[in-house]
């Protein structure tokens, strides 16, 4: 299993916010890419990163800040605003690894359809629920589709990864919601990545062990916990490789 730390980008500063609302921000670092270094250095191969701004305009806002983590080294995933073909393009073009499409597969299956054609496993449909419905535009907006039916329709279409974000836990450092991921692994047959809510050492331990029943369980998305001292990312990252 992979953990992915996380840098939010709102501002071109790293942030977080609880549960994606927009005024309750908190700021952790005024250069993202600094944190991208030090993330490095203990030990991380991999970095999700969020573009805020674009996540709540409808197109990245961010990128020359995402360029600049990509020079760290470390593979990039990334959502935020990307919504077009041309936008991803220029993600990926930029030397991001993975992208992250959460909005527009909401709104659209030929879209997704055309990505996977187009792009193969570097797209990812990010999946983020609130009490079991999708929610979208930086989660401002909650649709009327159910997180588990928009799954199946991302699975059948051949997506490869769904990171799948329990936005009431989101920034809460409550703890993972494990019903809601099982219920997840046990409807689709591609790489799932957890995400929200893990706030000390024994929530990875808890995802590690449904892992065990889920080999698809492929990664655990951590934020707020790495940034408020509850959790040493450098024993994260030895723990899933035990």
């Amino acid at each position: 299993m992979i953990v992915y730390p996380a840098i939010d980008i709102r501002g071109g500063r790293c942030v977080r916010l609880i549960q994606g609302k927009a005024d309750q921000e908190t700021v952790y670092a005024q250069d993202p890419s600094l944190v991208a270094e030090q993330f490095k250095a203990q030990g991380s191969t991999w970095v999700h990163v969020v573009d805020l701004d674009g996540a709540f305009e409808g197109e990245p806002k961010n990128l020359d800040t995402v360029k600049a983590i990509t020079a760290v080294g470390l593979k990039v995933q990334l959502g935020g605003g990307l919504r077009s073909i041309a936008s991803v393009e220029r993600a990926l073009a930029m030397g991001v690894s993975r992208v992250v499409i959460g909005t527009r597969a909401a709104e659209s299956e030929a879209f997704v359809a055309e990505l996977v054609a187009k792009f193969g496993d570097k797209i990812a449909i990010g999946i983020d629920a609130k009490d079991g419905k999708v929610a979208v535009k930086g989660w401002v907006d909650t649709t009327t589709t159910g997180a588990l039916g928009m799954a199946k329709q991302m699975n059948a279409l051949g997506v490869a990864t769904l990171i799948y974000t329990d936005i009431g836990t989101d920034g809460m450092l409550t703890g993972p919601n494990l019903p809601a991921q099982e219920a997840l692994l046990n409807t689709v047959s591609c790489r799932v990545i957890a995400s929200g809510g893990v706030s000390v050492r024994e929530d990875v331990v808890r995802l590690l062990d449904l892992a065990k029943k889920f080999p698809k369980l492929d990664g655990v998305i951590v934020g707020k916990a790495i940034y408020e001292g509850r959790v040493d990312l450098p024993d994260l990252l030895s723990l899933v490789k035990l």
